[in-house]
């Protein structure tokens, strides 16, 4: 078993908030994390899986239902399947207050995020607090002494692909979990989008793993209008499969690009799209640099502190930094990202640090060792700036 480090986070959350959310894609453990957490909250947790007929029936009448489990935890799984369930939390939830009980009433979980804070801000507004469950990070395997960085880099961070027998029944693995989300999970969201357009596009996004967003080539490409590409991109943001890094913004008189850098969140699904099931495979392909590049960007945002921004930068004139994590004004962590046990960096990367103004420079690669490539400029292993980041807390 892995020790999820979210797992201390949302017991805080649960001991201040009467409703804490905990957003994730499917399979990547939050019934797992809820189930633990309940059981060492509450002696008799309530767990209702809405995508079950029999749990979903139970709510035929929530006020009753909740009136009647009253002091127990009660956990709301795949809760964007019942959204209407929100309006009626708000009365409970108001009404235990009054009665004096004020925090750990609901855990809900969701594999979809954009609508589900929407409806919860417009109605749970005060009353809920949210943390995004991320797959299986380098820290919690390091802690847990299963494996090694570069198998969470082949397999990725879900967390029954990563701990899967062998390779070849990881990759299993996540074939069978992208067919099901193209046939099942997305049409259950409403998209009336063919699995066969939606695989092609996950294709293609991983061909150009940390590319630039362009709609209108992606629309051509996929010979749809650039409005739908941009529905299609927007789908796979909400269920949480992909992430947009937005570019700097900081106003430093420079022909900033503004386009987002896209991401295959999870580098197992990035690897299984491309079919690379060995570490050779990944090794040998153009994908490695980019793959490498997304997963560190993804282990280090799990690890952020709330209130911290992820960036990246790059200007027309070539200054380029992969990775901007800003604390404050004076605190920002420029971030290379290198697949190399030599690494460097261009005077592009230094020219971004300028424009910047960044007090910590560094080049994350996948040696054991920290050490200065120059003055300014420190290599550091993925493990020792999770832990630089996390104390920014």
């Amino acid at each position: 078993m892995i020790k999820r480090e979210a797992k201390q986070d949302i017991a805080k959350l649960l001991e201040e908030f009467p409703a804490v959310g905990v957003l994730g894609p499917r399979q990547v453990g939050k019934t797992t994390l809820a189930e633990e957490l309940a059981a060492r909250i509450n002696p008799e947790p309530i767990y209702l899986d809405l995508e079950s007929p029999k749990d979903y029936a139970k709510l035929s009448e929530p006020e009753s239902y909740f009136e009647t489990h009253k002091g127990k935890l009660i956990i709301l799984d795949e809760i964007q399947r019942a959204p209407e369930l929100f309006q009626i939390l708000r009365g409970v939830i108001d009404r235990r207050r009054r009665e004096g009980q004020r925090t750990g009433q609901f855990l809900i979980l969701g594999s979809a995020s954009l609508d589900l804070l929407k409806q919860s801000s417009e109605t749970l507004a005060g009353r809920i607090a949210y943390k995004e469950l991320s797959g299986v990070n380098a820290l919690e395997i390091d802690a847990a002494k299963q494996g090694d960085i570069d198998q969470l880099w082949r397999r990725g961070g879900f967390p029954d692909s990563y701990l899967a027998k062998s390779d070849d029944a990881s990759m299993r693995w996540r074939l069978n979990f992208i067919s099901t989300y193209l046939e099942r999970d997305v049409p259950q969201f409403g998209a009336r989008i063919p699995a066969a357009m939606l695989r092609r596009l996950w294709i293609m996004l991983a061909h150009s793993q940390g590319g630039q967003l362009n709609i209108a080539q992606l629309g051509a490409n996929l010979d749809v209008a650039a409005t739908t590409a941009k529905r299609y991109i927007e789908l796979l943001e909400d269920l949480l499969l992909i992430r947009s890094l937005r570019p700097w913004s900081g106003n430093v008189g420079k022909r900033l690009v503004k386009s987002p850098k896209i991401y295959i969140r999870d580098s197992g699904l990035t690897h299984a799209l491309l079919n690379l099931t060995t570490l050779d495979d990944i090794l040998s392909h153009p994908v490695v640099g980019a793959s490498w590049e997304g997963f560190v960007i993804e282990n280090l945002l799990s690890c952020l502190p709330t209130g911290v921004t992820p960036w990246f930068y790059r200007t027309s004139a070539g200054a380029e930094i992969d990775l901007i994590i800003e604390q404050n004004s004076k605190t920002k962590f420029a971030i290379e990202i290198k697949r190399s046990l030599a690494p460097s960096v261009s005077k592009g990367f230094h020219l971004g640090c300028e424009d910047i103004k960044a007090s910590h420079r560094y080049i994350v690669y996948p040696g054991k060792e920290k050490f200065l490539v120059n003055k300014q400029v420190t290599a550091i292993p993925l493990l020792d700036i999770m832990k630089e980041i996390q104390a920014m807390k």
